[in-house]
């Protein structure tokens, strides 16, 4: 998964060709480093969509942009616009539910 900034937010996903997941979280979040593996594999599976990851405590301008209150949350964007939203640490089935019409 790709580091992403508020300064490449913009770019990176809500002008990015297809959708995209982004993993807000932060370094000192433990259900934060349980998630990402998750979603590493995840994103292995599929090249439809495309998965960064915005550190909140660097980045803190995309987060309140999206009211991102709680961490780990994370959001699928499709032609720049919020679609799925969860919130906390939840298994890879779970977020490949959330994500199945595009994935």
């Amino acid at each position: 998964m790709k580091d992403i900034t508020d300064a490449s937010f913009e770019a990176e996903v809500l002008q990015a060709d297809g959708p995209v997941v982004v993993d807000f979280w932060a370094p000192w979040c433990g259900p934060c480093r349980a998630v990402t593996p998750a979603l590493e594999q995840l994103a292995e599976t599929t090249d439809r969509v495309g998965f960064v990851k915005l550190d909140i405590d660097q980045n803190p301008q995309a987060a309140a942009r999206y009211d991102v209150l709680s961490i780990p949350t994370v959001i699928l964007f499709v032609d720049g616009e919020p679609r799925e939203t969860l919130v906390g640490a939840r298994p890879r089935a779970h977020y490949e539910r959330a994500f199945a019409p595009w994935l």
